[in-house]
């Protein structure tokens, strides 16, 4: 039996690295969770070894960014994101302390909030990360939304202006 060599082993976790980002964003588009970012991130990996996710590298892009910088274009939206973020905080404290199931659940105790606090914890984390992700579109995108005609050829977004007050 032959050893991986570096290269071989490096694109074998890169493969797995990349589809397992891939698979997380494309749940997390349905789930709490940064889904476009995550999917970015696995086209990115997998763009250094098919040229099918390259070509889907910019426009997946361009579509986080937009998303990004129209939550952050009205006082609704950004409460709206707020309040998902307290939720999530809420939510996970709860999964955390795993109350006791209630009467209306039909199945046994044990498989009432599975997980306990390594289920709280990631939707703490989550939260935490949604918080992020939001003060950057705030800053980033508040004063100068996304145009993604103002991008470059070479990808490279060049930072908005700031007026000197």
């Amino acid at each position: 039996m032959t050893r991986l060599g570096g290269a071989a082993l490096k694109a074998l976790v890169l493969e797995i690295v990349g589809w397992v980002l891939v698979v997380a964003g494309v749940a997390a588009l349905a789930l709490p969770g940064p889904g476009l970012l995550l999917l970015f991130g696995g086209l990115v990996v997998l763009s250094q070894r098919y040229t099918w996710a390259e070509r889907r590298v910019e426009p997946v892009k361009r579509q986080a960014l937009k998303a990004a910088s129209d939550g952050v274009q009205t006082w609704p939206r950004i409460a709206a994101s707020l309040l998902g973020v307290v939720w999530l905080v809420g939510l996970g404290v709860f999964w955390g302390l795993r109350p006791p199931a209630p009467d209306w659940w039909p199945l046994r105790e044990s498989f009432w909030l599975i997980g306990g606090w390594g289920a709280g914890a990631t939707l703490i984390a989550s939260a935490l990360f949604a918080l992020g992700l939001l003060v950057f579109s705030y800053r980033r995108f508040r004063t100068h939304p996304y145009d993604p005609g103002r991008v470059p050829a070479d990808g490279v977004d060049p930072a908005p202006e700031r007026s000197s007050r």
